[in-house]
């Protein structure tokens, strides 16, 4: 009979543990070198079922080229300047409203890109217009995010 050997020490007393192989809902276990029979408690089986199929999730969309369709909120013409995502990602929080008076260089929101979080930062300060795009969604590089006038 194989034994595992496990070590253990409860209330500072040490225990050494023999553990061999189960055999008909029994073991047979050492503690300290006296030797145990241990009776098993029988646990009915589990069966996993699946009542549906798992769907595969469906592949992005994409262009005729085969580059993917990355939504990207349309700016309306405007005289005011526009606040582009710098690189691809996911828009993680807004931190101005519409009608705030921002400086330049006040950070405007935070994009995830490549599990990063980047502090969007505003290059001209004026007043926030409008906001193009929500808290999850997936920008562009170069995707409009405000305008600021």
């Amino acid at each position: 009979m194989k034994f595992k050997e496990y070590k253990y020490k409860i209330n500072g007393t040490k225990f050494s543990v023999k553990v061999g192989d189960v055999v008909d809902d029994h073991v047979h276990v050492e503690v300290n070198g006296t030797p145990y029979t241990v009776e098993l408690d029988k646990v009915p089986s589990r069966k996993t079922t699946v009542s549906q199929p798992v769907k595969s999730p469906l592949p992005a969309p994409r262009t005729e080229s085969g580059e993917k369709i990355i939504a990207t909120p349309k700016s309306e013409p405007s005289t005011g300047f526009i606040i582009k995502a710098p690189l691809p990602g996911t828009l993680m929080s807004i931190s101005v409203n519409v009608g705030d008076v921002i400086n330049a260089g006040d950070t405007v929101c935070v994009l995830e890109a490549m599990k990063m979080e980047n502090d969007i930062h505003a290059s001209k300060g004026g007043k926030v217009v409008k906001i193009l795009a929500s808290v999850g969604d997936a920008v562009a590089q170069d995707g409009d995010i405000m305008v600021i006038e």
